[in-house]
């Protein structure tokens, strides 16, 4: 009895024990989940709201590039891409696998995708495909629960409605760098692409514009259910250009099959025209992306397309720099228009004779002849008596050796040398020979084509400084604000004398119209449309003395790349000067049998195309402008 009892004693404390440990077991989960529950809800709420709803930024669509009169030529078109998030994919080269038998997936790819997993953080969408048909989406969305991290995503992608033409002037936008990182999230975002050259690069933050947000709510594979709100951002600019779209691309089919550049602009407001340089490239394809073979083909080309020739391309100027000489001769009072040079068709400087390209000479000429016949020893002779600084200075106040800050990256400034210069640069003095050379536009100097039409421009609007742009205004979204990029006029003179400037013009007038003058084959036949201007052809080679005495071959003859440069420089009308036009066709050979009726052609083009006071500007005066080794061989204007 007494152990049954006993028994039953332990029994009951064992009991006691255990329900009171179970008490307490319940009471410390009753505490925990109601300080979950109660306390900690708001934090607990916040987190799973965060697994629920995804906060996205939504790039901006970029602003669209126009020409003068509103048509397009940079816009936006829907892109497909198949995006990967490396820290919801996992293993990311399984997940890049098992999308390559779903979609192609190069090897290029994948070490480039691997790459940025590395550099960039694990949450930021890597891209892996762009321009996916619409079949290629279907099989991925088909697949989309054995892919993690993987979604497609539908953006915008740029395209350039005329790439032959418009390359070198817009430029194109590309996937961003490395070192393009500013902390941006925008640029952060897979495919976003930002300007690399051209208009799409000075523009670029304009046009680029700035991002929203959405936020949506995914479930547990991270499929969007629904779109639960929406912040728009600011869409980019529109940027409208001074370009006249039908006139670039006369001119690109005009140069088309041609190593060229031209530049056309108004003479009273610098506004640029045209500005065409080929052969060009497609910016299109560097949107897309180039393959390294693509890229070495380019760069290995001897034609240079990625090089814009119109702004970055240096050329000596030849006898088209025959103005700048002239004026410089006329201001220094080394010569008067009437005063005559004989041309037996050399010069003898010391030992060392420089010969006219005429080879039996000019005979008597004054200045009007030596503009329009482009004598080559009247200028040797006013070279002589000028100098070469004086040369220069004349040079730099027309345009020319000076950067003239068109809205465009890449410009070069070329050359005017001076004797400080090359005392400076090569510790060798100035010999007279060069200054001879100089004086028909060869040796050290280079220029540019558009510093070749400012001067052209300089010299018929009444000698105002005008300067290039390219901008004509800037729309910001879809607003009304404008804002409109004004010359940097009214320009001031460059202080040349009219009566001096009258008497080149004549001679360049007559360089067209005059029969004899050099480029009288290529003029305009249309009354009211007669344009002026001045041939060039400049040599790039050494003529040795026997080709010389037995005849030099003619530029069709020679390999290419030992062919003259092809240039000219003009202007119309020439009753009121407007337009001004520069080309340069590389070893096109004779500048008034090949450069000037390209000229000629842009010019009437542009004439028959004006609007009446279309980008007038008014001068600083008040009024309109209105135009009142061995021996060198010289290359024929």
């Amino acid at each position: 009895m007494l152990r049954d009892a006993e028994r039953q004693k332990l029994f009951t404390r064992r009991m006691t024990l255990l329900a009171g440990g179970k008490l307490a077991l319940f009471s410390l989960l009753a505490g925990r989940m109601y300080y979950l529950q109660v306390l900690e809800s708001d934090r607990y709420r916040t987190l799973a709201d965060e697994n629920r709803i995804n906060l996205r930024l939504l790039p901006p669509p970029r602003g669209r590039i126009v020409d003068r009169d509103g048509e397009p030529l940079a816009v936006n078109e829907r892109n497909f891409r198949v995006l990967v998030t490396p820290e919801q994919a996992g293993d990311l080269e399984a997940t890049l696998d098992a999308i390559g038998k779903i979609v192609p997936v190069g090897e290029e790819t994948r070490r480039r995708i691997l790459r940025e997993a590395k550099r960039r953080r694990g949450f930021v969408p890597l891209t892996v495909r762009e321009n996916l048909e619409w079949e290629e989406v279907a099989r991925i969305e088909v697949n989309a629960p054995d892919l993690p991290g993987v979604m497609i995503d539908v953006g915008q992608t740029r395209r350039y409605l005329y790439p032959a033409e418009t390359a070198h002037v817009l430029g194109y936008v590309a996937a961003v760098s490395e070192r393009e990182l500013t902390g941006d999230p925008l640029l952060e975002l897979p495919g976003f692409r930002v300007g690399k050259s051209g208009v799409e690069k000075v523009h670029d933050l304009a046009l680029r514009g700035t991002g929203g947000s959405s936020q949506v709510e995914v479930n547990a594979f991270g499929r969007v259910i629904r779109e639960l709100a929406r912040k728009d951002g600011q869409p980019g600019g529109e940027v409208r250009l001074t370009v006249d779209l039908e006139l670039q691309r006369f001119i690109a089919r005009r140069l088309e099959n041609e190593s060229a550049s031209a530049v056309v602009l108004d003479v009273h407001s610098g506004e640029v025209l045209a500005l065409v340089s080929t052969p060009a490239y497609d910016p299109n394809a560097f949107n897309r992306g180039l393959s390294g073979e693509e890229w070495r083909t380019l760069n290995r080309d001897p034609l240079t397309p990625l090089v814009n020739k119109a702004v970055a391309g240096l050329y000596a100027p030849g006898s088209t720099f025959k103005i700048a000489v002239a004026l410089a001769a006329l201001e220094r009072g080394v010569v008067t228009p009437g005063q005559r040079v004989f041309c037996p068709g050399y010069l003898d400087l010391g030992d060392i004779r420089f010969h006219c390209w005429r080879k039996h000479g000019h005979g008597w000429v004054d200045l009007h002849t030596g503009i329009s016949r482009s004598c080559d020893v009247y200028f040797y002779e006013l070279a002589r008596r000028l100098g070469v600084d004086r040369i220069s200075q004349m040079a730099n106040r027309l345009g020319l050796g000076v950067t003239l800050d068109l809205d465009l990256p890449g410009e070069r400034a070329g050359l005017m040398p001076t004797r400080k210069w090359k005392l400076e640069t090569t510790g060798v003095p100035w010999q007279g020979g060069e200054t001879l050379i100089a004086g028909i536009g060869q040796g050290n100097i280079l220029t540019t084509p558009l510093q070749l039409a400012i001067m052209t421009a300089r010299l018929v609007n009444g000698g105002f400084a005008v300067t290039p742009r390219l901008t004509r205004e800037l729309r910001v979204g879809f607003s009304e604000a404008i804002e409109r990029r004004e010359p940097a006029g009214p320009f001031k003179s460059i202080g040349l004398n009219p009566l001096h400037v009258e008497w080149v013009r004549a001679a360049t007038d007559a360089v067209v119209n005059e029969p004899g003058g050099t480029a009288y084959t290529a003029r305009i036949a249309k009354r009211g449309f007669e344009m002026g201007g001045k041939t060039g052809t400049t040599q790039i080679r050494r003529i040795s003395k026997a080709e010389r005495e037995y005849g030099l071959k003619k530029n069709l003859e020679l390999p290419w790349r030992e062919r003259d440069h092809a240039l000219f420089i003009g202007y119309a009308p020439i009753a009121a000067p407007r337009y001004a036009a520069a080309v340069v066709v590389e070893h096109g050979g004779g500048g008034g049998a090949v450069a000037a009726p390209i000229v000629r052609d842009i010019l009437l083009m542009a004439q028959e195309r004006a609007r009446p006071g279309d980008g007038v500007l008014r001068s600083a005066a008040g009024a309109a402008p209105s135009g009142a080794g061995a021996a060198p061989s010289a290359a024929g204007g």
